[in-house]
């Protein structure tokens, strides 16, 4: 049985950033108050890592960050790498709340991209994922920006306005975005088109649809990060007989490694590499085990 780390895989510049900028507020202000609203980065195991430091995560599906807001009164709040609507900084603002934002870099050029482009009278047409708060930033920005998630939201949609603009989610599906905009330019064929799929996804995406006499692809990541779900998906589309998307090695079901000959491993922007080196360590583990018998 071979394994093979798939690379790139793991964190990206934006990951790695959100958890400095984390731990420095940490560093900084040991006595003080510090919340994440939201999940800094998709990973459970941050989470952990940070509440490890007395930072406290806010996160709830039936609340928004605004509403999430409320609870706290005093102390640090960090935004997370997914961007963060400019309602929510003044509220913090108002209630005399020091912030650290840490959205990514690739996040805030797309946001900029889309005020560019409603400054200049267009409709946005935004492919990305409902309710994910890369997307929900971005929404708050204007109500001339649309939602789509698949071709079917594009289908229903109406648009009174000649000059229409799209672009994405930075952690879309490079397939999925390729498609949207064929079928875009066919009901528009004025429209303007961007794709802001981050380098660190594509990247990753990229490998994976590149691989060649895979048995099984084992995909770490949380099942919350979307670039994540993305390259499971991709797997599956190449014809990858078997694709798993596993949170730790404790996840692996041993009996799905039976008549595998290569198996590839490859993981979410936002896992931490730990994670993935121990997903590689147990199936080497395995793979002894199955020579020495």
């Amino acid at each position: 049985m071979e394994i093979r780390k798939v690379v790139p895989s793991g964190y990206c510049k934006g990951v790695v950033n959100a958890i400095r900028l984390a731990k420095k507020t940490r560093e900084e202000n040991p006595n003080e108050k510090i919340y994440v609203l939201g999940m800094l980065v998709h990973n459970s195991y941050v989470s952990k890592e940070l509440a490890d430091l007395g930072i406290i995560t806010l996160d709830d599906t039936f609340k928004s960050k605004y509403d999430l807001l409320d609870e706290i009164n005093d102390g640090i709040v960090i935004f997370t790498a997914h961007g963060i609507a400019d309602s929510i900084k003044e509220k913090a603002r108002a209630k005399g709340l020091r912030y650290v934002d840490a959205t990514c870099v690739d996040v805030l050029k797309t946001q900029n991209i889309i005020k560019d482009y409603l400054g200049k009278d267009y409709d946005v047409i935004y492919f990305g994922k409902r309710k994910h708060p890369e997307a929900e930033a971005v929404l708050s920005i204007s109500e001339r920006i649309h939602l789509v998630t698949d071709e079917e939201d594009l289908d229903h949609l109406q648009i009174d306005n000649d000059k229409v603009f799209l672009t994405n989610q930075t952690t879309m599906s490079y397939l999925e975005l390729s498609n949207l905009m064929k079928a875009a330019k066919e009901k528009y064929p004025d429209i303007v088109t961007e794709g802001e799929i981050c380098n660190a996804t594509s990247s990753r995406q990229l490998a994976v649809s590149s691989l060649e006499d895979c048995d099984l692809l084992y995909v770490v990541g949380d099942v919350k990060s979307n670039n994540t779900g993305k390259l499971a998906d991709i797997g599956r589309k190449k014809g990858i007989r078997k694709v798993f998307l596993i949170q730790s090695y404790k996840d692996i079901d041993i009996g799905d490694l039976k008549d595998v000959d290569k198996i590839y491993v490859t993981a979410g922007a936002s896992t931490p590499p730990k994670l993935i080196d121990e997903v590689i360590s147990f199936l080497s583990s395995q793979s002894a085990d199955q020579l020495a018998d």
